[in-house]
């Protein structure tokens, strides 16, 4: 059995341009070993960072008792999200809450969020002025928020909602720097030292947060909600085997979690793809032909199955990957993988962003090329924007089916430009990539 490599640089170089520049750090890593090697970014033993299909496969496919999917490497979350949330719950637990919270996610209700998805869309981008310059991801962001308040919580466009999206959109927003990002990897800076002060910042956020969450889920327990449709309603009414269901601060937590998981990289995710299917008019022709083929008005799931838009959505998670690594494993006991020796305590992280990048599996990878998921289908061990295993994302559905909506009633019914020519690079932004502009455009109007 083989080493499993370890870079050059030394822990402290390769920990700052992790938090720094993490696209850079795993370009480069890659070149000293392209299967996977030692990522010396935390603790004393270091990540292993994993990028080959097949080593991801046995990751995400073997059971407890040789990879466990361990929820304390994500502590860096925790201020964020909570205890409670589905992201750092471990085990049977982990099982049991995933089986509750799925079905609001699936099945029927997909349908009853499409229109609001596309209605949103619609009110939000006819308020920008016409030959205006605007930020993509600000915009993007705020579709997002406004589905999430809707969709999961159930709020309609009143008071109460735009109070707490925008407490939601600042306490995302503190982190849209590289610098700001870097509190959640140093928790010696977690300091409150006031109001005016990043960390102070965020600790009122997230109580004003708090207080509205704990105010709407003792109105709801004083009402009957059986028929109602959004996802807070029903995680409520959803009861486990024992007919226990969820309590209050398990609620918030998971509320916390859709709020930030959810809006922040699907905003990201659809302000990539408005960049490149502008970046490329020959993409935005063919997706308008796509699209205006469905004739007039055309059915919100009718417009999610169109197989152009889902290859331009797929490949816009492929070439920058919101989310950059799988959720970690931690090595149950001495084992292999794909030749490489792994001790017991060893943690391993699937690297989506450098297997979305390999040439072997995506020919010329840092091209923007939707036809490559037309011309073959790939195995799910390929591509992994979602993560896999039973820590796939809980939330793919409904992201994926509001990032082909927006993207398409966007494309059809208005007309942007993007105003800068420099291609737009990824950075940092919190624990996700995004575009370091925001992708800066102009609305021409509507069509």
């Amino acid at each position: 059995m083989k080493l499993i490599p370890r870079l050059k640089q030394s822990s402290i170089q390769q920990k700052f341009q992790w938090v720094a520049k993490p696209d850079k750090y795993m370009d480069s890593a890659v070149k000293q070993a392209p299967d996977m090697f030692i990522a010396d970014i935390a603790g004393e033993d270091g990540y292993v960072f994993v990028n080959h299909p097949e080593a991801m496969r046995q990751i995400v496919t073997s059971d407890r008792h040789k990879f466990f999917a361990s929820s304390k490497n994500n502590d860096l979350l925790r201020p964020l999200v909570g205890d409670n949330s589905l992201i750092l719950i471990e085990g049977d637990r982990h099982k049991q809450r995933r089986k509750l919270l799925l079905p609001p996610f699936h099945g029927e209700r997909m349908q009853t969020y499409s229109k609001l998805i596309c209605d949103l869309t619609h009110n939000i981008i006819s308020q920008l002025e016409p030959n205006q310059p605007f930020i993509a991801r600000q915009v993007t962001q705020e579709i997002s928020l406004q589905v999430i308040l809707e969709a999961v919580y159930g709020l309609q466009d009143n008071q109460r909602s735009a109070e707490l999206k925008q407490r939601i959109a600042k306490l995302a927003n503190i982190f849209e720097s590289t610098l700001t990002s870097a509190f959640l990897f140093f928790p010696w800076l977690q300091q409150d030292l006031g109001a005016w002060s990043p960390w102070g910042n965020f600790v009122r956020q997230q109580k004003a947060i708090d207080e509205a969450i704990y105010q709407e889920l003792a109105t709801r327990r004083t009402q009957d909600n059986s028929q109602r449709q959004d996802i807070l309603s029903l995680m409520m009414s959803a009861k486990d085997e024992a007919g226990e269901g969820l309590k209050d601060i398990e609620l918030r937590d998971e509320l916390m979690t859709l709020m930030l998981a959810g809006h922040e990289t699907t905003a990201t995710a659809i302000a990539w793809a408005l960049y490149w299917v502008h970046r490329h008019p020959e993409i935005k022709t063919k997706l308008e032909a796509e699209i205006a083929s469905l004739g007039a008005d055309p059915a919100p799931m009718e417009i999610a199955k169109l197989p152009y838009l889902d290859a331009v959505c797929k490949e816009t998670l492929r070439i920058y990957p919101v989310a950059m690594l799988t959720f970690p494993r931690v090595v149950q006991e001495p084992t292999e993988l794909m030749d490489y020796k792994l001790e017991t305590g060893q943690v391993l992280m699937g690297c989506i962003y450098l297997l979305h990048q390999r040439e072997d599996v995506y020919p010329e990878p840092l091209k923007f090329k939707p036809e490559r998921f037309l011309e073959r289908e790939f195995d799910p061990y390929e591509f992994f924007p979602f993560g896999g295993g039973k820590r796939r994302c809980i939330g793919e559905a409904l992201a994926k089916l509001e990032m082909k909506l927006v993207v398409a009633t966007i494309i059809a019914q208005y007309d942007l430009e993007l105003i800068d020519s420099k291609p737009e690079v990824p950075v940092r932004r919190g624990v996700t990539l995004a575009p370091k502009t925001g992708v800066r455009m102009m609305f021409k109007g509507k069509r």
